[in-house]
């Protein structure tokens, strides 16, 4: 499959320090000439995250044209594969146990998209007025739920929901996880760090994709993030898909 455009992509992206943080350790990648999206969210806690987040971003910016979307995870899977030798040497170098950052990875290319991840930034889809997530926390948390220890709501607030178990410079062999999906018209992408998903409500999150605006989307869920107190880092991706051969166009009603 070859990845000629048979979608129109636009997007908007911002990114915020908080209310709290006086560095701002996350980095977002906006491309969407190339079909590429990525927001990266360098380890709280630890030494260089704001390097950490900035080399993952930088080394998917080059990627080159790809032939394939399968040619094109597996270039980022390498890119990503490369950052984390280069960040395990570093924290090495400067004998710090971890320099890390987590990531969501958003690829097009043709009538199609997948996504990358490794950590607890995420990735949703907004399809016809209902949102649903396209990633799995890789965390303690989420670990606790799946096993039915741990509800839902209990999660929200639970001590340990900041404690990641994957990201980028945080082991020798990194493990990404992968999902891939056929791209429908009016789809919308939400790429956000913690920062957002610690502080925004799935409801709240669908209300402000369904009106279509990546602009609006994205400006409006950073201040809600900012609202409800911006206790970290806050950064969002919005992403909508068009295609550009559709005789019938989605039209989202927003009171659904």
């Amino acid at each position: 499959m070859s990845c000629e455009a048979e979608f129109g992509w636009t997007s908007f992206s911002c990114s915020h320090t908080g209310m709290v943080r006086q560095i701002n350790e996350d980095a977002c990648l906006d491309e969407p000439a190339r079909g590429l999206w990525v927001v990266a969210d360098g380890m709280g806690g630890h030494t260089l995250g704001d390097l950490a987040s900035r080399m993952v971003v930088e080394s998917l910016v080059t990627i080159p044209p790809p032939d394939s979307l399968e040619d094109f995870v597996a270039r980022a899977r390498e890119r990503l594969q490369s950052v984390n030798r280069n960040l395990r040497a570093e924290a090495a170098m400067r004998d710090v146990q971890i320099i890390g950052s987590t990531v969501v990875v958003l690829l097009a290319c043709g009538r199609e998209c997948a996504c990358l991840w490794a950590g607890d930034s995420r990735i949703y889809l907004c399809r016809a007025g209902r949102l649903q997530p396209l990633t799995r926390d890789h965390s303690q948390v989420e670990e606790l739920k799946l096993s039915g220890t741990l509800s839902a709501e209990e999660a929200l607030h639970h001590p340990a929901r900041n404690l990641i178990t994957r990201a980028i410079g945080a082991a020798d062999t990194l493990d990404l996880d992968e999902e891939m999906l056929e791209v429908m018209d009016g789809d919308m992408f939400l790429l956000c760090s913690d920062g957002l998903s610690n502080e925004v409500s799935e409801q709240d999150m669908r209300s402000a994709l369904v009106t279509g605006n990546c602009r609006q989307a994205a400006e409006t869920l950073l201040q809600l993030a900012l609202d409800h107190g911006g206790n970290d880092n806050v950064s969002v991706v919005v992403v909508r898909a068009e295609d550009l051969y559709s005789t019938e166009k989605t039209v989202l009603n927003p009171a659904l």
